[in-house]
């Protein structure tokens, strides 16, 4: 599936351009679009202590929390790959780690929808879409804590 004049692609491969990678050298924007067709868009930053970075998810994530609010998440975009001549540049898709998909699970069930996530190549000519609940199936969210005491 080619995505590539999907605007929410481009959001994602241009926040990508200020991701902060020096160890990896491997750059992902991620952009997160509401209901509204708001986005809010965010990039992984490393740290020396490796567990210190954040992916991009997250950090869009928490701009779209601050922008519009979980509940209005529609559909989340990722893109990935290394920065040559300033552009985003690679062939692979570029899926969420297994600890965004738990954080977009949450947004997702917050929102009461099954939020389309697009991955696509760090130069955007390939796209795959999904539904959250395709890449966490039987998840654990807020709606598995409605027993809790």
């Amino acid at each position: 599936m080619s995505e590539k004049s999907d605007p929410l692609i481009e959001r994602a491969r241009e926040a990508a351009l200020r991701a902060y990678a020096p160890y990896s050298r491997f750059a992902v924007g991620c952009a997160v679009e509401s209901v509204d067709g708001e986005v809010a868009v965010g990039a992984n930053m490393e740290n020396a202590c490796y567990r210190l970075g954040v992916c991009a998810e997250l950090a869009a994530l928490t701009a779209a929390q601050g922008a519009f609010g979980l509940g209005r998440i529609a559909r989340i975009a990722v893109a990935g790959g290394r920065v040559e001549d300033d552009a985003l540049v690679g062939e692979g898709v570029v899926t969420p780690c297994g600890g965004c998909r738990q954080s977009i699970l949450e947004a997702a069930q917050v929102a009461g929808r099954d939020v389309e996530v697009v991955s696509a190549s760090g130069d955007g000519a390939r796209a795959e879409a999904r539904r959250i609940s395709e890449l966490i199936p039987a998840g654990f969210g807020p709606a598995n804590l409605k027993d809790a005491g």
